[in-house]
């Protein structure tokens, strides 16, 4: 046996246009959560495990921007996304 708990997959997809706050485009658990990292990964939308943000999106409402307080947390996602993609987020000036 194993001390090791198993939790139910959990998967939050965000969506951000560079002008306003991202918004919770999608969430789910189990099969959803399956279809929703499926369907990313078929459409190279980049992806990062972190259980805890994800468990603070899901509280989110579906089409929500995301609290001011996960904005940080929101950032350096969108940022290791932009990495992963080779793109660069465009500066206004």
């Amino acid at each position: 046996m194993s001390d090791k708990k198993q939790t139910t997959p959990l998967a939050v997809a965000l969506q951000y246009d560079g002008e306003r706050a991202p918004r919770v485009t999608a969430k789910g658990r189990d099969t959803v959560a399956e279809q929703i990292i499926r369907l990313a990964q078929q459409h190279g939308v980049p992806m990062q495990e972190n259980e805890a943000l994800a468990s603070v999106l899901a509280g989110v409402e579906l089409g929500d921007e995301i609290p001011e307080a996960l904005y940080l947390a929101v950032a350096q996602v969108i940022a290791f996304a932009y990495h992963l993609s080779g793109k660069v987020p465009h500066s206004e000036g």
